[in-house]
């Protein structure tokens, strides 16, 4: 953090002369003094955010610029595929949690009987792959390749495969989505 504070100054310094910019121009665009401006560039004075705004602001540059924010990682999700009962296969399209959430999943014949389940959030479905059988509420409908669906996760909802063969599926999760699943009707029921 340290080394971070300490490059600011001479950031600051280098974009102010690139710009041709003199201290007391720079002054009367921010509001901020001369030797305000002086000790931020010199490093005898720390920065914060209400010093550097105003000066991103002149500059014209975002405040990463004038930080040096470190570059944004590999943006590619490493995920590990995990596997939810006997048939289906979920792999994590997202690294953060919370949030929206994306999967791929794959779901094999086996899962064709519907258990209707209900949770708090909402959930986009898109078919890649096979025929996709949902169950929501009293509806009973099959998406093929290219179609797409979304729901409220609260109304009683189950899908799988047709039984034919498996089903691959994009699925987008909303915020609230994570909450555990909760029965809509007992079994047997």
């Amino acid at each position: 953090m340290d080394e971070v504070l300490a490059a600011v100054g001479p950031r600051l310094k280098g974009i102010r002369q690139q710009r041709k910019c003199t201290l007391a121009a720079l002054s009367e665009k921010t509001g901020i003094s001369v030797s305000t401006l002086s000790r931020l560039e010199s490093g005898q004075r720390k920065p914060s955010l209400e010093l550097l705004l105003p000066i991103a602001h002149a500059h014209q540059v975002p405040l990463d610029e004038l930080v040096g924010a470190p570059p944004v990682g590999d943006p590619r999700v490493r995920m590990k595929p995990f596997k939810q009962g006997d048939a289906t296969t979920i792999v994590p399209l997202t690294q953060q949690p919370g949030g929206l959430q994306a999967f791929k999943m794959i779901i094999g014949p086996e899962r064709s009987e519907p258990d209707q389940r209900t949770h708090e959030g909402y959930e986009w479905l898109y078919v890649l792959s096979g025929k996709l059988r949902l169950v929501l509420a009293q509806h009973d409908v099959v998406l093929k390749v290219g179609e797409a669906a979304e729901f409220d996760t609260r109304v009683p909802h189950w899908f799988g495969s047709t039984g034919e063969a498996p089903v691959e599926v994009l699925s987008l999760f909303g915020p609230q989505g994570e909450k555990m699943h909760v029965r809509a009707k007992p079994r047997g029921a």
